[in-house]
């Protein structure tokens, strides 16, 4: 099943270069794993609570691949030329199915409660 990685990114006003190192490397790291930038630091439109920083989502496809690239040496090896300079938050989550429906999913957690 399709899995995402979802971050939420602070970058300081001027960017190292350190930063441009790694988008310019990052995508060789996914292209193994089956990895797509989806949204890639597109100004977000907060209509609900807080959001600072800006939002990047790659798709893999599955939760294994993308565990596969985060624990990649490839990966491993860049990712400190982010992280060391743009504090974030990443997650790894596996997304619905094309069948999913959210009406059975309350009846299930309504069941359950």
């Amino acid at each position: 099943m399709t899995a995402y990685g979802l971050a939420r990114l602070r970058p300081p006003a001027v960017l190292p270069e350190e930063v441009f190192e790694y988008l310019e490397r990052i995508q060789a790291t996914l292209d193994p794993y089956g990895g797509k930038f989806l949204v890639h630091g597109a100004p977000v439109q907060v209509r609900e609570g807080d959001w600072p920083g800006g939002l990047v989502l790659i798709e893999f496809p599955s939760l294994a691949a993308a565990h596969e690239w985060y624990d990649s040496p490839a990966y491993r090896e860049i990712l400190h030329l982010r992280a060391d300079h743009i504090p974030g938050d990443l997650i790894l989550v596996e997304g619905c199915g094309p069948d999913h429906d959210s009406a059975a999913l309350a009846a299930a957690l309504r069941g359950a409660a």
